[in-house]
């Protein structure tokens, strides 16, 4: 089945057998009940004259049914075909899940993306059925059902955490489209409860007193300490911490702690405002790679050179960046010298031009990476950087703050490595590894990289078997670095 195409028969088969390599990738919707459902849902497959099936969940709510309480489509996992497209679509579905639609509205979305809104529409309209104010609507509601599902927090902290401008709107949304409101839907769910105590005292709960968890579901298998692993090796001293399973970073308000677990990813949220919460998810996937597909790139590798390395590693990942520009200064800092070197600068950056993660809690760790402004007017002398180091940096910064580069989503990225070629200092190596963990493109290859062309020699790997790694020769390339 093509990634962007539903074929009923194989999407049948799929909800037949609760084939898990099809979670996240379409939704059944049943018209007996009006209740849309994960292909992997345990309840009785329902008769085939009974089943609609839809691209996004947006299209099953637009369409007038509900999510199932069982299966919980909000914790399906993102579809990867998106990520191997890279296209206007898929990168608008990428701004939305980073919040950008909530802050800025479809026009602001359309202008990220440098198209009108009236042509955003049509595009979405054409790909999904749906227009992409119904798709942010559809992802701030299944948010909001996971907090009110999972969650002790407040209604309140629950309408703003999802993106709703007031308690009203979330109201009357929820209401709308799934029969209920938010505290009926508390109730049924089975979820936590307030005390007595905290309801009638109606306040926000800051979350730096008492972390809030959610869940992050991931496809199986999951290389947990590969990525772990490539994390710990490159944690920036006084941003992140990372030990074996286990990531924790600052974030604006306070810290972030991502916990492997069976099936799942823990994260704990402990920020002072909840508004950002949206974000800290997308990112937190992308940054652990939780969308991807390790069944198709497993099988595409395995019938190659590759084949030996693909079954010592199932589930290999590519990690990714919490965010686009630190990703970049990373990859910066990071030329011609060691990983350990690299950590070293970086934390000397963090330490020079980062600001506290403060929050409501003056005891909150860590400080934050500088933004490409804060790096702009930072005085990066005498901290070991080379003069032209510094030069590479300080334009780098200056394009991503005036908005020429846009390695957060919205830029196309073979335009952004484009871009990224024409900052002074930056090359092809450095582009392609931005390329393959910021700009989430699962074809980047990191050209010119010495330890590739070593691990690729000792294994009698044949140069033009690069191009055989096509479509996942970012994968092909985390196969080679984790090679011993």
């Amino acid at each position: 089945m093509s990634p962007l195409e539903l074929d009923f028969d194989s999407c049948y088969r799929a909800v037949s057998s609760r084939d898990a390599r099809f979670d996240g990738r379409f939704y059944t919707a049943v018209t007996t009940t009006r209740i849309y459902c994960r292909p992997i849902c345990p309840a009785r497959t329902p008769a085939s004259r009974n089943v609609r099936f839809y691209r996004h969940a947006a299209s099953a709510e637009a369409a007038g049914f509900r999510p199932c309480k069982r299966c919980r489509p909000e914790l399906s996992p993102g579809d990867p075909g998106w990520d191997v497209r890279g296209d206007l679509v898929g990168r608008a579905l990428r701004l939305i899940d980073d919040g950008a639609a909530d802050e800025r509205g479809v026009a602001g979305l359309a202008g990220r993306l440098h198209i009108t809104e009236r042509h955003l529409h049509r595009l979405f309209v054409a790909e999904l059925g749906v227009g992409p104010l119904a798709v942010a609507r559809t992802k701030r509601l299944l948010l909001a059902k996971q907090l009110l599902t999972e969650t002790d927090l407040p209604v309140t902290d629950v309408a703003f955490a999802s993106g709703f401008g007031s308690v009203r709107q979330f109201n009357a949304a929820m209401r709308e489209t799934y029969g209920f409101t938010p505290s009926e839907l508390r109730a049924t769910a089975g979820g936590p409860t307030r005390t007595a105590a905290a309801r009638a005292a109606g306040t926000r709960a800051p979350l730096t007193g008492s972390p809030l968890r959610l869940r992050l579901h991931r496809r199986e298998p999951y290389d947990v300490e590969g990525v772990f692993s490539f994390l710990t090796s490159r944690a920036i001293p006084g941003l992140e911490t990372v030990t074996a399973g286990s990531y924790s970073r600052a974030v604006p308000g306070g810290v972030i702690t991502l916990t492997s677990r069976p099936g799942h990813i823990a994260l704990d949220v402990a920020v002072d405002d909840t508004r950002q919460l949206a974000r800290i998810v997308a990112r937190c996937r992308r940054l652990l790679d939780l969308d991807a597909d390790p069944g198709a790139i497993a099988d595409a590798l395995g019938q190659t050179s590759l084949r030996t390395l693909v079954e010592a590693r199932p589930g290999l990942r590519v990690p990714g960046a919490f965010d686009g520009f630190e990703l970049a200064v990373r990859a910066v800092v990071g030329q011609q010298i060691s990983v350990a070197g690299a950590r070293t600068l970086l934390g000397r950056i963090v330490t020079r031009a980062g600001r506290p993660a403060g929050g409501e809690s003056p005891a909150t760790p860590g400080l934050l990476f500088p933004t490409a402004g804060e790096l702009l007017e930072a005085d990066l002398e005498g901290l070991g950087l080379t003069g032209r180091r510094v030069v590479t940096l300080k334009e780098l910064a200056t394009r991503v703050a005036d908005g020429r580069l846009d390695l957060d989503g919205g830029q196309e990225p073979t335009e952004a490595v484009a871009a990224l070629l024409d900052v002074p200092g930056i090359g092809p190596w450095t582009a392609s590894y931005i390329a393959l963990r910021a700009l989430r493109d699962p074809d980047a290859w990191p050209t010119g990289d010495l330890v590739l062309t070593k691990r690729m020699a000792a294994l009698d790997i044949p140069h033009d078997h690069i191009e055989r790694w096509r479509p996942w020769r970012a994968y092909a390339a985390l196969h080679l670095w984790s090679a011993s």
